[in-house]
């Protein structure tokens, strides 16, 4: 598992790192300004199917029947099942492209403020101007507009779905790589898959550093935002065929050939639809809270998708390194386990999972907290556009949110054992619960707490979705044996607490003493507390005789051991 899950984690890790350069660039090119907030919340629509492709329903659908095939069939009838769901998606995301364009441009037609002369508004400070793109007409005005002519979206709103029309077909790019990905993993290769995410980072920040520069040249500084972001949206595009292709040649290499294979009254394909369709609500629900979250904070004010957005990116370095990563591995080898009947190791494997996540994350979440910051201050803050407020603003939001990240990656484990074992209907139920407390909490706390209000419904809703599926699951194995796993949080509690402390006093007495002026200062405030406090979790861990700690601190000696 660690071998797994190890190579993974540190494919994730390039990936994330490459993801915070890129949300970065974006940080630096926009700000937390209402341009930010339209791309942001546009992103969001099609990146949601790649969370609900790329890490839920369709991989953890397929993959079980993938495997089943593989050893009850051969590898022949495991090629052609993969291609006819292949064959499938394709039909149905280009159909839904179809429709979601067709929808927009209609939306937009009826929407989007004359070019002629600005509409009538009750906002002193209005100011219009339309960019032309292609055919594009984007309104640009002050963010802060509560009164709009009858019939027209706000400058936000019609910019938002502009950008929209453009990425949307990002979608049918990414569903493909998410099918591919997952046929790697039951493949047992990893770290490929894993490294897919790096390409997409690379063409995205490539697109904010040279191709937007070439957009909208000659026109005024004010106005040259709204028509640059475009060449972010385009890069969007380009990255989804970058990460697409960068499977293609492993998969090549296995003896993959795509042929079409009608999808039409194929069993295989049925087989993953009865699966998939409740798998999407179950394993996506904090992804669907996102996007429903970020739907009403585009209403509500200023820079709260931004804000929020920032934040999360941060909270998915540890996340994905180690919850995905370890989620992802543990799907096909919980369905083997699952499909021989093996129950006793089904429960040893899972809580080793539970164990290692929660060691690993629990000090990061820690740390998220007690240095949030410093952290942003350190990777965002910099230009004219991310300012100290701007910081203080995602600080913030990562207060909120940062205390969840052990749930929420409990969750991605907890849903996957669901589904090794057949069922994906009872984690759907769980989530559709969850969703609706999260969904009127962030809505209730979003107006006194702005970004703060959805990092906060978020955190207590993923808690509940845990407890829930735990007393499923228990239900359903009539045992989970997971005592050694409580005494052991109940002691890692105590141990990140106290590194928590050693963190908070070692960003104090950098900060009061030395400050944070300049990068080397900057970096200081972050590694020297977080180090101090990380290491003496490690140790309090080791010597409280943690399992999860003595066996990655085994793993990382004997893999030294035989590099030297």
């Amino acid at each position: 598992m660690l071998k797994a899950s190890g190579a993974m984690a540190a494919a994730t890790l390039l990936s994330r790192v490459l993801g915070l350069v890129r949300e970065q660039a974006y940080m630096y090119f926009l700000g937390t300004t209402w341009v930010n907030d339209a791309f942001q919340y546009a992103f969001t629509i099609p990146n949601l199917f790649r969370r609900l492709l790329g890490e839920g329903a369709l991989t953890v659908a397929f993959i079980p029947i993938f495997k089943e095939k593989e050893k009850v069939h051969g590898e022949m009838e495991m090629w052609k099942a993969a291609n006819a769901v292949i064959s499938g998606l394709i039909v149905f995301a280009s159909l839904l492209v179809a429709v979601v364009l067709l929808g927009v441009s209609v939306a937009l037609a009826f929407g989007t403020p004359s070019a002629a002369g600005p509409p009538t508004v009750e906002s002193a400070t209005l100011h219009q101007t339309v960019a032309d793109i292609g055919t594009n007409a984007v309104a640009v005005a002050d963010p802060e507009i509560h009164f709009w002519a009858p019939g027209q979206f706000p400058p936000k709103i019609v910019l938002m779905l502009q950008l929209l029309r453009v990425m949307f077909p990002y979608m049918i790019l990414v569903c493909l790589a998410a099918v591919m990905m997952g046929m790697l993993n039951a493949r047992g290769h990893f770290f490929i898959p894993a490294m897919g995410a790096t390409t997409l980072n690379v063409v995205m920040i490539i697109s904010v550093y040279w191709l937007a520069p070439k957009f909208a040249t000659g026109l005024p500084g004010e106005q040259k935002l709204p028509v640059q972001i475009f060449a972010l949206a385009y890069g969007v595009l380009a990255a989804g065929v970058a990460q697409a292709a960068f499977q293609v040649p492993t998969l090549w290499r296995d003896g993959f050939r795509y042929r079409w294979v009608s999808p039409w009254k194929n069993e295989t394909v049925r087989r993953v639809v009865r699966q998939m369709i409740p798998g999407t609500i179950g394993v996506a629900a904090f992804q669907i809270n996102v996007a429903l979250v970020q739907l009403v904070a585009l209403f509500v004010g200023t820079g709260i998708v931004s804000s929020f957005n920032g934040a999360v990116r941060l909270m998915e370095l540890p996340q994905g390194m180690f919850g995905v990563s370890l989620a992802t591995f543990l799907l096909p080898t919980l369905s083997g386990l699952a499909t021989d009947k093996n129950y006793p190791e089904f429960r040893a494997t899972l809580r080793h999972g539970l164990a290692s996540l929660i060691f690993l994350n629990l000090i990061a979440s820690v740390l998220l907290v007690v240095l949030a910051e410093p952290i942003v201050r350190l990777l965002f803050e910099h230009g004219d556009k991310f300012t100290a407020s701007s910081t203080a603003r995602v600080s913030f939001a990562l207060v909120c949110l940062a205390p969840g990240l052990v749930a929420f990656s409990t969750v991605n484990i907890l849903a996957r054992a669901f589904y090794a074992l057949g069922d994906t209907k009872t984690p759907m139920k769980i989530s559709l619960i969850c969703l609706a407390i999260n969904f009127v909490g962030a809505c209730l706390l979003m107006s006194p707490l702005n970004e703060g209000g959805p990092g906060i419904a978020n955190t207590g809703t993923s808690a509940i979705n845990v407890s829930l599926l735990l007393f499923a699951l228990r239900k359903k194995l009539g045992k989970l044996e997971m005592q050694s796993l409580r005494n052991d949080l109940l002691s890692l509690v105590w141990m990140a607490a106290i590194a928590g402390l050693i963190a908070f006093e070692g960003r104090r007495l950098w900060e009061s003493n030395l400050g944070h002026e300049t990068l080397p200062l900057k970096l200081g405030a972050v590694f020297v507390p977080a180090g101090i406090a990380g290491g003496v979790y490690w140790l309090l861990a080791y010597f409280g005789k943690i399992p999860a700690a003595k066996e990655m601190t085994a793993f990382a000696f004997a893999k030294f051991g035989r590099r030297n």
